[in-house]
């Protein structure tokens, strides 16, 4: 899998559970393993088509490969600034990393479930929302039946916290 977002990658310290660490560990070992033997040839054979100045096959493999090697920069830095998660300490007294919250808009009455994720594995299609992201701003330290007033484009929301658990499966 190669990563299309690589906003997210800054050099400030990554939280990860050990499982997270195998997810990264796993892809960094993709990207250099296989996805990058394939494009390095892809760009050898592009050049021996010939005259590079107008050989877009060749531009466009030469761009694949650099933001391959990027990336691999990126997740070695990550791998720098990676501190584990010992899920064993983790309570669910209070909103913080690996909170699995359950959320209730008081305007709407509409329930949602999000688990707080490192940027690095924020995917809100999947319930994974960032710790910089506004929502878990305004959800961290607090507690079940705690209110939180959030500003969103819209104007500002008020979600009441219905549930707070552990995901353990990050």
């Amino acid at each position: 899998m190669i990563r299309k977002d690589t906003t997210k990658f800054t050099n400030e310290p990554s939280y990860l559970t050990h499982e997270g660490v195998k997810k990264l560990r796993a892809e960094l070992d993709e990207l250099v393993n296989k996805i990058r033997p394939v494009a390095t040839a892809d760009l050898a054979q592009a050049r021996e088509k010939g005259d590079l100045s107008e050989n877009a096959e060749y531009d466009a493999a030469r761009l694949r490969l650099r933001e391959i090697d990027d990336l691999i920069g990126e997740l070695g830095r990550k791998f720098n600034n990676l501190h584990i998660i010992d899920e064993s300490v983790l309570n669910s007294d209070e909103v913080r990393i690996l909170s699995k919250v359950k959320i209730r808009n008081l305007k709407n009455n509409m329930e949602m479930e999000y688990t707080v994720v490192d940027p690095m594995q924020a995917n809100p299609a999947k319930h994974l929302l960032s710790l910089k992201s506004p929502i878990v701003q305004g959800l961290l330290g607090k507690k079940v039946g705690d209110e939180a007033v959030i500003a969103i484009p819209s104007g500002e929301v008020t979600f009441k916290i219905i549930s707070i658990e552990i995901n353990e499966d990050l």
